[in-house]
């Protein structure tokens, strides 16, 4: 089977982009927003997220 990076609805604060990564790289989904806010005080990590947001596509419905 082949490992997809989706943004997950189930659980999300923003858009599901940290949500998302946490289940590809099967991570507590805590520790990628921890290092999500961290690299958002140092200053390319808000413009990543948003991008994210917008190239990461959202999980379909019918795939577990």
């Amino acid at each position: 089977m082949i490992k997809r990076l989706y943004r997950i609805n189930e659980g999300k604060m923003l858009c599901g982009v940290c949500t998302g990564v946490a289940d590809y790289f099967q991570l507590d989904v805590n520790i990628i927003r921890l290092i999500a806010v961290f690299s958002g005080f140092m200053g390319a990590g808000v413009l990543a997220y948003i991008a994210a947001a917008f190239i990461i596509p959202e999980k379909p419905a019918d795939i577990n």
